[in-house]
């Protein structure tokens, strides 16, 4: 190993930079294409929400009227920046894009904007995107695992390793050297930033660390293109992101089997329109209701035995004012599927604030349970114990909650929660969506991305 490879952040730009598509195992490629395909749905359901349309304001106000890249939820044009920053908050408002449990990071809503929107600026093939964002899911992964979990006790992980996966991604595509992208990803790490507060105040925030993530660390990438150099240990070093943001770092796990263990292929896909950690014990509900044919009126409590990320996550979300502050309750996520059978987007919008979810929210508590949260985060394990009226006590577990790489969705699954998607945000019509998913499917064997509503290409 030479010197300027001698430790992990050099390590993991290296391996970034000279990624190759013939290096991705085809069942790899496959999952990347599960996961772009995912992504696209959730993209398309932050049109309408207004913290998305008032990122999309922002950036019509200070950005071009036209420009290489598509804004998924309007159909306009802008630059890389613009586009990337507008696809990233619109990515993460449903509550549905993907996450890897290990690292309790949302790849999708940080690597696809960003990577999108260049392959579509400098007219990359569906190979150069699909081998990009592969990089991008591999570090940023990586990065997550990394910080571990007191980072992300504070820090919303998806904001802070986002940028570096961002920059992972456009820098492949930009053809950077090592050396480039190890700079890129000492500016993308200056650059890292999201706090959990804004869970107290239902405030705006979420979606603005996955804009900001995105065209952040677009950023970072064009500028080392440029020679604009960055910190080298940005990481691990003494002043890095290691040290400012984490108690727990490792910094063993940034090269974690580079090349023979692939990250993206552990991502999961979210079933429910809700924080991830309320799927577990929202699984394992549904399987207590289901096996004991319960009704809601046959709950009187329930606790869920859970891990500290779930406590420290929820716990905040006391009365939720929101649907999207909704969606971090553990007692409504429950009520929903006590009421409804499931907990998805029009169950939210409808059932959130009825009486009836109210008053089961209420009955709901989360208690930390050893196995549970030693498990955690490499599994999420589901547990409930639910009190019925007539006096019984039924315990339920999910050792995989749906979306899990163990319990996955099928493509037609995929398709069939992206057309939903689209349908309840008027993202794309049903027609459209029967004509645009094939060519999704098929992305990889594009010679250009081009734009995916309006078939431009570029």
């Amino acid at each position: 190993m030479t010197k300027e490879t001698a430790f992990p952040s050099a390590e993991l730009a290296a391996f970034a930079a000279v990624l190759n598509f013939a290096d991705i195992p085809d069942e790899v490629v496959a999952r990347a294409e599960d996961l772009f395909v995912d992504w696209f749905g959730s993209a398309l359901a932050g049109k309408g929400a207004r913290p998305v349309e008032l990122v999309a304001g922002f950036a019509r106000a200070m950005g071009p009227s036209q420009g290489p890249c598509e804004v998924l939820i309007d159909r306009s044009s802008t630059t890389p920046f613009f586009a990337a920053l507008v696809n990233g908050a619109a990515s993460h408002f449903a509550e549905q894009d993907d996450v890897h449990n290990g690292s309790v990071f949302h790849p999708a809503a940080v690597v696809f904007p960003a990577a999108l929107a260049v392959a579509q600026a400098i007219g990359a093939s569906g190979r150069d995107f699909i081998t990009a964002a592969t990089a991008g899911y591999e570090v940023g992964i990586r990065v997550g695992e990394f910080l571990g979990r007191s980072h992300y006790k504070i820090f919303h992980t998806t904001g802070t390793a986002g940028t570096i996966a961002a920059a992972a991604a456009v820098g492949r595509l930009l053809g950077l050297s090592p050396a480039a992208m190890l700079d890129a990803f000492g500016s993308a790490g200056t650059q890292a930033a999201g706090l959990w507060e804004f869970l107290r105040d239902a405030a705006d925030s979420k979606p603005l660390h996955t804009a900001k993530a995105a065209a952040n660390g677009l950023t970072a990438a064009y500028l080392a293109k440029e020679g604009f150099t960055g910190a080298k240990q940005i990481l691990e070093g003494l002043q890095g992101m290691g040290k400012g943001m984490s108690t727990d770092a490792d910094p063993l796990r940034l090269t974690d089997r580079l090349g023979s263990r692939w990250a993206l292929a552990e991502t999961s896909f979210k079933f429910h329109a809700s924080c991830r950690h309320t799927h577990p014990a929202a699984d394992a509900l549904l399987t207590a209701m289901q096996e004991n044919e319960l009704r809601i009126s046959d709950i009187s409590a329930v606790t869920t035995l859970v891990h500290q990320g779930a406590i420290d996550v929820l716990g905040p979300v006391t009365n939720p004012s929101t649907v999207h502050q909704a969606k971090f309750s553990m007692g409504t996520t429950l009520g929903l599927i006590a009421s409804y059978g499931k907990a998805g987007m029009v169950e939210f919008e409808d059932g959130f604030a009825k009486p009836e979810v109210v008053a089961f929210r209420n009955r709901v508590e989360m208690v930390l349970d050893d196995e549970v949260n030693t498990a955690y985060p490499a599994r999420w394990i589901g547990k409930v114990r639910v009190q019925t009226t007539d006096g019984r006590t039924i315990e339920s577990r999910v050792d995989e909650p749906k979306g899990d790489p163990g319990n996955t969705l099928s493509r037609a699954e995929i398709e069939t929660k992206v057309k939903g998607l689209a349908r309840f945000s008027n993202g794309a019509n049903t027609a459209e969506m029967e004509h645009l998913l094939p060519r999704l499917w098929s992305l990889t064997a594009a010679n250009h991305v081009g734009w995916l509503l309006t078939g431009k290409e570029g």
